[in-house]
């Protein structure tokens, strides 16, 4: 390297250079953010705005869904009301329509005077954000159920995706409260975590997003990802779930199922947690996706330098081998890595020896900040069915420093003379290296 190299970190433009690939990959993109509207009565919810807002100004295409419970509850509270839940649905009849109607206007024009916002000295200066509510959300009575008739309670029927992708197209941000219409001139109580899925799923939107309260992530303790399965589990447990988290776990589950790649839940009250969930590797919530976040997959040409970026450190312990590009180029196909977001976590090679019936399993390497979470063992599976299908039966590591870690994994320590000849033959005396050897 340079020694130019040498000089100070500047954390700023560190941080700046990190998020440029997710500026990059979510350009053009379209959103779906879910919004309860307990959101409206924090002091800092205007943070959140102009953290929407900023996302709209780097070219994301943006549909948000607000929600307006306590709104609603506070206006049936004023007329002596509230509302009635049967088997957890609401049952909506005239006096809570006409709350819900109220309530969703004021809600509506205070996130646009927010997002109208272009005071100078502030983070939306300079800012000029369209913002179309309308008729998009078509809805249908939920009926009766069990006897009980849910009045104006309703269901989505379909989303107008033409004139929501229009309006996108145009730049502007589209508002959809929990209402839905029908073509009888009737007006439905809905489910925002339903609007926002239905809406998410007619767009086939990159991504949807719902911000949770912090009562809810807490009583959960959700896990950093989650697949569709076991979101089914935790819907499931004997343990109840908060109501609210419940139907965004269960519309998360359910748009995976058709064709959302990810759907993120995120605590809405930390600062900048959006943010952070969309522009670092991490996140700051929980992902639910149909297939696991982090691929294993074969290695490809393109991925040499995350490779050797990721066995530099090993090598320089001596742990590892040091192998060059040249070799790590005409061996890619050997390889095995794990992704995440561009970032190679994992990776190891399996070297077979047919005539043995044995393998080789070299360059076991895992990220230094992703070792929690089981990784090793996960790819350990995955290169031990790897070698299974290709006729293997016995696999062999060569290890100086971590012979615990495969011997606790079933690995047996052997002599040099358990080696097929040919491996045998290109044994490194001066690492002196130790031997063991694990049935498949």
């Amino acid at each position: 390297m340079p020694a130019s190299s040498n000089r100070p970190r500047d954390p700023f433009v560190d941080w700046v250079r990190q998020v440029t690939p997710y500026i990059h990959a979510h350009r053009g993109k379209t959103f779906v953010i879910a919004i309860g509207g307990e959101a409206l009565t924090d002091a800092h919810f205007p943070d959140l705005v102009h953290d929407i807002a900023m996302l709209h100004g780097l070219g994301i295409r943006l549909v948000l869904v607000h929600g307006a419970r306590p709104q609603i509850e506070a206006r049936l509270s004023e007329r002596g009301a509230r509302m009635r839940y049967v088997n957890g649905l609401r049952v909506t009849d005239d006096t809570a329509l006409a709350c819900v109607k109220e309530a969703a206007g004021v809600v509506r024009v205070e996130i646009e005077a927010l997002l109208s916002l272009g005071l100078a000295n502030s983070p939306m200066a300079g800012v000029r954000i369209p913002v179309v509510s309308g008729n998009f959300v078509t809805a249908r009575p939920f009926g009766v159920l069990d006897g009980v008739d849910y009045g104006h309670t309703g269901t989505v029927r379909r989303v107008d995706r033409h004139t929501l992708r229009a309006l996108l197209d145009q730049g502007a941000v589209a508002l959809m409260p929990p209402l839905g219409y029908s073509p009888t001139g009737e007006v439905f109580n809905l489910s925002a975590a339903d609007v926002a899925r239905s809406t998410a799923e007619a767009l086939q939107a990159d991504k949807l997003v719902f911000l949770l309260e912090d009562e809810e992530v807490r009583t959960a303790a959700l896990p950093p990802t989650l697949l569709t399965g076991e979101v089914d589990a935790l819907l499931d447990a004997a343990t109840p779930l908060p109501e609210g988290l419940s139907k965004c776990l269960r519309a998360s589950a359910e748009a995976c199922r058709h064709g959302i790649p990810r759907v993120h839940l995120v605590g809405r009250s930390g600062d900048g947690a959006l943010l952070r969930e969309l522009f670092t590797r991490d996140g700051s919530g929980t992902l639910v996706s149909a297939e696991p976040f982090e691929e294993l997959r074969a290695a490809r040409i393109d991925d040499v330098a995350g490779i050797l970026e990721l066995l530099r450190p090993l090598e320089e312990r001596g742990i590892l081998v040091r192998r060059s590009r040249e070799r790590l180029e005409t061996e890619i196909d050997r390889f095995v890595v794990a992704e995440r977001d561009g970032l190679i976590t994992a990776c190891a090679a399996l070297y077979p020896y047919a005539d043995e019936a044995m393998a080789e399993l070299a360059c076991v390497a895992v990220h230094t900040q992703y070792r929690a979470g089981g990784r090793g063992d996960r790819l350990l599976e995955y290169m031990e069915r790897l070698a299974r299908a290709q006729g293997i039966a016995r696999l062999f590591v060569l290890t100086t420093q971590t012979a615990h870690w495969f011997q606790e994994r079933g690995f047996a320590p052997a002599g040099l003379e358990a080696l097929p000849m040919a491996r045998q033959a290109l044994y490194n005396f001066q690492r002196n290296s130790k031997v063991f050897i694990k049935r498949l």
